[in-house]
């Protein structure tokens, strides 16, 4: 079918119309809309990553898989991650006031150093402890914490049927005292003063649950099953990785 003159017309005017000053604005920020996430992204994953390994066979990774033998699973999983997601929150905002203090190029080598100092340290441990044999099965902090969990609760049994609310209470406490100065707040920190602070935030959240939900659920068996060497070991690789990436990267990345 043929078109007539003036729908030929009316095509080359609409193609000829130029965009809105609202889709100009939009297309300008497409490039950073893209780098906000791919920000946003980078600090997610390496938050996540970085919570994991710390957190598998940490203080409060047996604290909460101890509570939940004892107690319900439930009332330990609600209060042991709600201490670790508030510390988050805190640690976050630590990093988020700290570049209103000191320049950004000084927070973003400040987070280097503490990934060079961590991960260091943690590979230092554990190639001691392949030299010295040691190392092949639980950490010593899960006997530390078993033996205070039991001088703390040796009235325990005397109590009949504990209320929900004081067990996530004893949780919460315990675990927020637990975290307090740990190495995993303060990467927080350094992270939320280095990189985009809401991809902190949830990348520590999640990390936190998800370790927490592990040693709930199995963090008995895990924890008298793997190798402390090797947890040290893969978190001293993995601290000094992103000390390697924020050298690359620069006050840029």
């Amino acid at each position: 079918r043929r078109c007539g003159a003036g729908t030929i017309r009316r095509r080359q005017v609409a193609r000829c119309v130029p965009p809105t000053a609202r889709e100009m604005a939009a297309i300008d920020a497409m490039p950073d809309v893209m780098a906000l996430r791919s920000s946003m992204g980078e600090a997610f994953s390496t938050t996540l990553s970085m919570i994991v390994v710390s957190e598998l066979g940490d203080k409060t990774f047996f604290i909460a898989a101890l509570l939940a033998m004892r107690h319900d699973r439930r009332a330990v999983l609600l209060g042991s991650a709600g201490a670790l997601v508030l510390m988050t929150a805190l640690s976050v905002a630590l990093g988020v006031a700290l570049p209103a203090l000191l320049p950004r190029e000084y927070t973003h080598w400040a987070a280097v150093a503490l990934f060079v100092y961590f991960g260091g340290k943690l590979v230092s441990e554990a190639v001691g402890m392949f030299r010295k044999g040691e190392g092949l099965g639980p950490s010593e902090e899960l006997n530390e914490v078993e033996q205070s969990l039991k001088e703390g609760g040796k009235d325990d049994d005397a109590k009949v049927g504990r209320s929900f609310r004081s067990i996530a209470v004893q949780a919460l406490t315990l675990t927020f005292l637990a975290e307090w100065g740990d190495r995993s707040q303060l990467s927080t920190i350094a992270l939320a003063a280095a990189k985009d602070p809401i991809g902190v935030m949830l990348g520590g959240s999640l990390g936190h649950c998800c370790c927490t939900t592990l040693a709930v659920l199995g963090g008995k068996y895990l924890a008298t099953n793997i190798s402390e060497r090797v947890v040290v070991g893969a978190g001293g690789g993995l601290f000094l990785l992103f000390a390697m990436h924020g050298v690359i990267a620069g006050t840029s990345g």
